[in-house]
C-alpha cells in the first residue's frame, strides 16, 4: 500500500492507524532517492507487505520533514504501534534495512 503524502494530518493519522509505517521523505531532483524508491518497494512487497510505506515530497512540503527532523534527502522513518523505531539516511543500505525491519514486524505480523 503506497500512500503520498502532503499535509502533517495525514501523517500523523496513517502513523497513528497502522500499525507499522515507513515514511520515505524524498525530493523529485534527488538522485539516490529516484534509485532507491523501487527498491524500496520491491523490498516492502516481497518481505513486508503489511508495513505501509509513504511518501512525502520534502520540496513541495518542506514543514513536514522539519517537523520529524528529516532534512536530508533520502529519509527513511520506520514506525511500529505509533512510535519511531528506526530512521535511515542519505546512503541507505536494503539489506541493513531488511535486517532492521525483519525482527520488529515478525513480533508484530507473525
Amino acid at each position: 500500500m503506497y500512500n503520498e503524502l502532503s499535509t502533517s494530518k495525514e501523517l500523523e493519522n496513517i502513523i497513528s492507524v497502522n500499525p507499522a509505517v515507513v515514511i520515505y521523505f524524498y525530493s523529485d531532483k534527488c538522485a539516490p532517492c529516484v534509485s532507491l524508491r523501487p527498491k524500496v518497494m520491491e523490498l516492502m512487497d516481497k518481505r513486508f507487505p503489511k508495513i505501509v510505506l509513504a511518501y512525502v515530497n520534502s520540496a513541495k512540503n518542506p514543514l513536514l520533514p522539519a517537523k520529524y527532523t528529516a532534512y536530508s534527502s533520502p529519509t527513511l522513518i520506520i514506525f511500529f504501534e505509533g512510535r519511531e523505531y528506526r530512521r535511515a539516511s542519505k546512503y541507505i543500505s536494503i539489506p541493513q534495512l531488511a535486517e532492521t525491519i525483519s525482527r520488529p514486524y515478525n513480533m508484530i505480523f507473525e
